[in-house]
C-alpha cells in the first residue's frame, strides 16, 4: 500500500478499509524498527540503549532481534 493510499484508507468510513490500513501500518513499523535496530547494533549500541530508545526493556528487544 502506497503512502497516499494508506492515508486515504485511514480516513475511510469503512471499518474494513481502515483496519487493513492499520495492519499495513503495523507491518511497516515492524520493518522500519528492524532496520533501525540492526543499524544500531552495527554501530555498537547495547541492547539496553536500543530498549531505552524504543521505550521497552533490553530483554524484550533482545528476545525480538537478538538472533
Amino acid at each position: 500500500m502506497e503512502t497516499g493510499d494508506l492515508a486515504k484508507s485511514l480516513r475511510s468510513q469503512d471499518p474494513a478499509v481502515g483496519l487493513r490500513a492499520v495492519g499495513a501500518l503495523h507491518r511497516l513499523a515492524e520493518q522500519v524498527e528492524a532496520v533501525a535496530v540492526a543499524r544500531a547494533r552495527q554501530q555498537g549500541w547495547s541492547w539496553e540503549q536500543i530498549g531505552d530508545a524504543l521505550g521497552v526493556s533490553r530483554q524484550s528487544v533482545h528476545a525480538k532481534y537478538g538472533k
